[in-house]
């Protein structure tokens, strides 16, 4: 039996209106599938990725590679510091500057000329300085030789004379001659040794030659600096402070050289300004290590009697938004990081003290920050 074209048409539009109905009706999960309101937490991706949030999904193997290590961070009370800059110079008590007293000529030691970077030894004779007297000196000097030459032959004989008639002469009159004619030797040997003078520069401490200003043969003027000899074991540092409440609260410092942290002691401070600032003076203790140059400058992490509550963390752990903010990265759960921005003070050359933007407990990156940090 044919059906009728317009009923045909109205069981077509029966089917699609069924058909949609059923496709808007709810599903409904079985018991223990329903998740409630809780947001779908994303995947962890194969490949490293920076989430819209601003988090990162790092898988494990990628940690692994990137060389990420983490740490809890605890709240303790940490000495406040302030950074200066330091330069580096020699202990008075370690150092010596060799001067000429008098004008002369050079010439080497018995060990040639040193230069620098020379080990000397404490009494070692460096070189020599020839007397270099105008002719009108040297003359003087050669007519007052030949005097004494005169006096002394004549004295020769006048004693000769008086040994001869020693019965009659009083022994007095014999030891007076005797004693002029002494006298007389000793003043010729003086004046002969005026006449061919040689100073000799000798080193007064023990250590390096950190300067030499001459060469052999060279004509040098009286108090001239010839040679700068330092204990390179034993340096001083001095920092200039504008605050000059500070000096009062410095308990020691530290500064970051060699690959190591290095510990001054605080020796105290100028009464007078210098540039508008304190000098501060500090000695290393920790001889060890990489050596300093004299002139360096180096940034001192000062340590003062205050105290800062936070939580410390290595310097390699800050790194920077682009906001240009400082911030952390915090592992958030195993395969995810999330950034903190934080405010933190400095507490010596390596470490820094947060004060705020982490909670105890917050686990932290402390190595491979700057490589996490460039993830996008």
């Amino acid at each position: 039996m044919k059906t009728h074209p317009f009923r045909r048409s109205a069981l077509r539009l029966q089917a699609l209106a069924l058909s949609f109905g059923l496709g808007l009706a709810p599903a409904w999960a079985g018991p223990g599938h329903d998740h409630g309101d809780e947001p779908a937490v994303p995947r962890p991706a194969a490949a490293p990725q920076r989430l819209p949030d601003g988090r990162v999904a790092l898988p494990k193997p990628a940690q692994r590679q990137l060389g990420l290590r983490t740490r809890p961070v605890t709240s303790a009370s940490h000495p406040l510091s302030v950074t200066l800059h330091a330069l580096v110079a020699a202990d008075p008590e370690a150092a010596a500057r060799v001067q000429a007293l008098n004008a002369g000529r050079i010439q080497p030691g018995p060990r040639g000329l040193p230069g620098p970077g020379q080990a000397v030894r404490r009494g070692e004779v460096l070189a020599h300085v020839l007397s270099s007297a105008s002719p009108l000196e040297r003359a003087g000097q050669a007519a007052q030789l030949a005097e004494l030459d005169a006096a002394r032959a004549l004295a020769e004989r006048r004693l000769a004379r008086v040994r001869e008639l020693a019965d009659t002469v009083p022994r007095r009159e014999i030891e007076a001659l005797e004693l002029e004619l002494q006298g007389l030797d000793a003043r010729r040997s003086a004046a002969r040794r005026g006449l061919e003078a040689r100073e000799a520069l000798v080193a007064p401490v023990d250590g390096v030659i950190a300067s030499a200003a001459v060469f052999s043969g060279q004509v040098v003027d009286a108090r001239e600096l010839v040679f700068e000899i330092v204990d390179p074991r034993r340096l001083r540092l001095e920092a200039l402070s504008h605050d000059p409440a500070l000096a009062a609260r410095v308990v020691g410092a530290r500064i970051e050289w060699g690959g190591q942290a290095r510990t001054l002691r605080y020796l105290g401070a100028a009464p007078r300004l210098r540039e508008q600032a304190l000098p501060l003076y500090f000695r290393l203790d920790e001889p060890a290590g990489a050596p300093l140059a004299l002139g360096q400058l180096l940034p001192l992490q000062v340590q003062t009697r205050e105290r800062v509550q936070g939580l410390a963390l290595p310097s390699a752990a800050l790194v920077r938004n682009p906001a240009n903010q400082t911030i952390v990265w915090v592992k958030t759960a195993p395969e995810q990081f999330a950034p903190r921005t934080v405010v933190v003070e400095p507490l010596d050359g390596a470490t820094v003290v947060v004060t705020r933007g982490l909670e105890e407990g917050d686990r932290v990156v402390v190595q491979g920050a700057t490589l996490l940090n460039q993830i996008r």
